[in-house]
């Protein structure tokens, strides 16, 4: 993922599912990450819900195949 997208992809997770700034750096900082693993990694530390985990890769598939 580019560092545009990147950008996009945290503008949407702060912006329509809320989540807080602190939560999406605190993800940023895992060791495993990449800017692919980043939906999960929120998933994994309970900072998204199923849902909203859905919601991401909804969104994640309309910018990046359509």
């Amino acid at each position: 993922m580019e560092s545009k997208e990147l950008t996009q992809l945290l503008q949407f997770l702060q912006t329509d599912l809320a989540i807080p700034d602190a939560n999406l750096q605190l993800a940023l900082r895992h060791p495993e990450q990449t800017p692919g693993m980043l939906p999960m990694i929120l998933w994994q530390y309970g900072f998204v819900t199923l849902n909203q985990l859905n919601q991401i890769f909804d969104w994640l598939e309309q910018r990046l195949l359509g």
